[in-house]
């Protein structure tokens, strides 16, 4: 992904492998379905929390939306609040379908505040060294790219040498410190991560 030019929007999402996915949304497509379904644009075979046809992305002019009319069974959620009907999207929207998180970017709205859903007051949250550890580790695959997601629990544990538990422990205890214990488990760890490199908790000289 660094170094490529995208000049329309594009979605981007990590399949069941793990693998990083780009979607272009051509100017000339009006409508892209979602959902477990094998007929639909964008397969979710591997989310079982995913309906068959969950929701779908349709562009109204020059913008794209994303639309759950109540077809899927979890919900649909845009930055940890739930759609009914249609969103208009912004450049930096993270959208989750079932247990699938898909970002969606648009270089034309790349410039503008896309990260005020995430402004919190947290570059004075106090930390153990553990927790830090943890959260750097975390933000580490976002280093070099914005479109990546953030460490799993094992690739913390092995980094850091800490059990998956005692990762998952210290997770609870951040989620609770930076208020987003409210979210839906599903977008926790992607706004934990955000909240920390936008406030500075995180800075690129830790990495």
């Amino acid at each position: 992904m660094p170094g490529t030019v995208v000049s329309s929007p594009f979605l981007v999402y990590r399949d069941g492998g793990g693998d990083q996915q780009l979607v272009p949304l051509e100017s000339q497509r009006e409508r892209l379905t979602v959902g477990r379904g094998q007929q639909t644009d964008l397969w979710l075979e591997w989310d079982a929390e995913a309906s068959r046809l969950h929701a779908a992305f349709e562009r109204l002019g020059g913008d794209w939306t994303v639309v759950d009319d109540g077809l899927s069974r979890n919900g649909t959620y845009v930055n940890g609040e739930r759609v009914n009907g249609r969103r208009r999207l912004e450049d930096g929207d993270r959208i989750v379908f079932g247990e699938t998180p898909v970002t969606f970017r648009s270089p034309a709205g790349a410039e503008a505040e896309s990260t005020a859903a995430v402004r919190v007051g947290a570059s004075d949250v106090p930390l153990s060294e553990s927790q830090r550890k943890v959260l750097i580790a975390l933000c580490r695959p976002l280093k070099d790219s914005a479109y990546a997601t953030p460490a799993t629990n094992k690739d913390i544990a092995d980094e850091i040498h800490l059990s998956v538990d005692a990762v998952k422990a210290h997770l609870r205890v951040l989620f609770e410190r930076f208020g987003l214990d409210d979210l839906p488990q599903n977008q926790k760890r992607a706004r934990l991560a955000a909240v920390a490199l936008v406030n500075g908790v995180v800075k690129q000289h830790e990495f």
